[in-house]
């Protein structure tokens, strides 16, 4: 999978996680060059308290629109720190080529 916005390439695993319709990235594998913390935060009954990234590319500025869990509740300490993607960004699935 593959996380895209602005034509840069922000986050690549195949070892993500779908949850509630996201894809949450491995925290290696995301590209902070171009995210910026912001002080938005949510707060999810099962996962906990989402901080959030605005992510910059360029001049342009997708305002919080990446968040992860840095201290997630026990049944999704599996997404500790994994970031998800919304607000225009691209989620790309890659064909494995394999026979």
């Amino acid at each position: 999978m593959k996380a895209v916005w602005n034509g840069q390439i922000l986050a690549q695993s195949n070892k993500t996680f779908l949850v509630e319709g996201n894809y949450y990235f491995p925290p290696d594998s995301v590209n902070t060059d171009f995210l910026k913390p912001s002080e938005h935060h949510t707060v999810c009954a099962w996962k906990g308290t989402a901080s959030y990234f605005d992510i910059v590319v360029g001049e342009s500025t997708n305002k919080q629109a990446a968040w992860y869990y840095p201290n997630p509740g026990d049944i999704a300490a599996y997404l500790k720190n994994y970031v998800a993607f919304w607000r225009g960004v691209e989620i790309i699935e890659e064909k494995n080529n394999e026979g």
